[in-house]
């Protein structure tokens, strides 16, 4: 990246973050992310670029930096629809469909097992005056195997999307695994970094509720696990967020010159992960899946 493309990039990301809260968003940030995406058009132009996921990082709605991320996967790979499912989206504004609703247009399904949470955010959509007119569809649910698909029918999605987002605390392998209602252009899931380099998932169980008090790092499935689930069902692994907790994926079919496959260990760099093997110990007893 040059010294004046990323001038130009830290003035507009610093313009996101002054224009943007969930109730007051609107035009300025929106315009300030075409903005954005001009510039990754014309870096992505040039035969010998090859940017990381990692260099375009930022949060408006997301939990870290996914926003930022999500903006330029799909200024290089494109859109079909612009159409997201999200499974475990909580209110709706804390998560990976929100900045794409809201600033790009998008339309999806929102599926969260709070109720509350769930109708809270189906009443914020339906009176934001960038989706009143189209909100994205909200189903308040508590997703496993056997029901995913259905809720996602019935919700009236199927076939291909440009996006699932999966962050379900637990389930995320199983229920990745399960899903083929939808085929998702790109996918972002959470992954747990404190299993390491390990293929681990934790097993499967239909009416998992995640204990954050009595073990808070005994959840989900490690990055090397679901890189392998990935790679069966046709996808590469293409990036993580900064942490290295989620990880996005995009199918093999997809733009494989413009964002080809990044080995897992890239993933891993930022200091927090070297506190995984500590972590690990002291979770090591309890039951997993080696897949």
């Amino acid at each position: 990246m040059s010294a004046g493309f990323g001038r130009v990039l830290g003035r507009l990301v610093r313009g996101i973050r002054l224009a943007v809260s969930p109730e007051d968003a609107g035009a300025g940030t929106q315009a300030v992310q075409r903005l954005l995406a001009l510039q990754y058009r014309e870096l992505l132009a040039k035969p010998s670029s090859r940017p990381s996921l990692a260099d375009f990082g930022f949060r408006v709605f997301s939990q870290t930096d996914e926003d930022g991320i999500l903006l330029f996967l799909f200024t290089a790979i494109g859109t079909t629809r612009k159409v997201f499912v999200e499974i475990g989206a909580g209110r709706g504004i804390e998560c990976n469909g929100a900045n794409l609703a809201i600033h790009q247009g998008w339309h999806g399904l929102f599926i969260d097992g709070d109720r509350r949470k769930a109708a809270w955010g189906a009443g914020f959509y339906s009176r934001h005056p960038d989706t009143r007119l189209f909100p994205p569809v909200f189903v308040s649910a508590r997703v496993n195997r056997e029901n995913v698909n259905a809720l996602i029918r019935q919700a009236g999605f199927q076939g291909e999307i440009d996006l699932l987002s999966l962050d379900i605390d637990g389930m995320e392998y199983w229920i990745w695994e399960a899903l083929d209602a939808v085929n998702p252009r790109a996918i972002v899931v959470e992954v747990n970094a404190k299993f390491g380099m390990r293929s681990l998932t934790v097993p499967y169980d239909a009416d998992w509720v995640y204990d954050a008090k009595a073990h808070p790092h005994y959840n989900g499935a490690s990055l090397p696990a679901m890189t392998k689930l990935a790679a069966r069902k046709g996808y590469r692994l293409v990036g993580s967020n900064r942490f290295g907790f989620n990880a996005f994926y995009v199918r093999n079919d997809v733009a494989p010159d413009v964002l080809p496959a990044v080995p897992v260990e890239s993933c891993r760099t930022h200091p927090v992960r070297e506190q995984d093997e500590a972590i690990f110990e002291r979770i090591r007893h309890l039951p997993f899946t080696t897949v």
